[in-house]
């Protein structure tokens, strides 16, 4: 099991950025994080990417998924003095104007396998649920070990992976927040996203829904490109 880190930022204005250039930049500068062992920029896709939930709010100009082995090694960037946080006013600032954090969570990570491996560009469905279970193990027990089975069925799926909390320590300016779980589904591109979130698969995953534990506070989709980073 590894560790991850969300962040999610607004801008008061973005870059226009047709080459696709500005993640790779910032990807680049990421991975010099010590202790990274993956980092993910995911910016978003069309307004008008057809899939399943496209009324969903808020969805992020900039996010990152940055990856650690351990904890200690996120709250080391995320100190006053820390690497990350020295660093984001320079990092933002390629992105666009007024760019603020407006959620960060430390989770634990969970990978299940699929038959395709995604490339260094993707797309990819974030989903967060923000609530509370009224049971977390019965909530855990029967997401793990039923979600993801179904996740695997759908077509030209490339990556699943499911986070649960826990409590962490940070220093980055910004919300904070304390959602009892994330999940992501990867696709190829957008075409391949959209065409399994619109596929049959998807009543499979709502007729799960209506079976979860009890909870409250729904969920929330963001469908993204995304351009995993790589070391120059």
């Amino acid at each position: 099991m590894r560790y991850c880190y969300f962040v999610y930022f607004e801008f008061d204005s973005v870059h226009a950025d047709s080459s696709g250039q500005v993640p790779v930049a910032l990807g680049q500068a990421l991975v010099r994080l010590k202790g990274l062992t993956q980092a993910l920029v995911h910016t978003p896709l069309p307004a008008d990417t057809p899939h399943a939930f496209a009324d969903d709010p808020n969805r992020p100009d900039l996010a990152w998924q940055l990856y650690a082995d351990q904890p200690e090694a996120m709250e080391a960037w995320l100190a006053p003095d820390g690497a990350l946080n020295l660093a984001l006013p320079g990092l933002l600032a390629q992105m666009g104007t007024g760019g603020q954090v407006v959620q960060q969570q430390i989770m634990l990570n969970r990978h299940f396998p699929t038959a395709q491996k995604a490339g260094v560009d993707s797309a990819t469905y974030l989903v967060h649920y923000p609530g509370q279970a009224q049971d977390m193990n019965a909530w855990n027990t029967h997401y793990l070990n039923h979600h993801p089975d179904i996740m695997q069925t759908f077509p030209g799926i490339q990556g699943i992976e499911i986070y649960t909390r826990l409590d962490w320590v940070g220093g980055l300016p910004g919300p904070r927040v304390d959602f009892m779980q994330r999940n992501k589904v990867v696709f190829a591109d957008a075409k391949a996203l959209s065409a399994a979130l619109l596929s049959p698969v998807i009543h499979d995953m709502r007729a799960d829904f209506h079976r979860f534990p009890p909870f409250s506070g729904g969920n929330v989709h963001h469908p993204m490109a995304t351009h995993a980073a790589r070391s120059t």
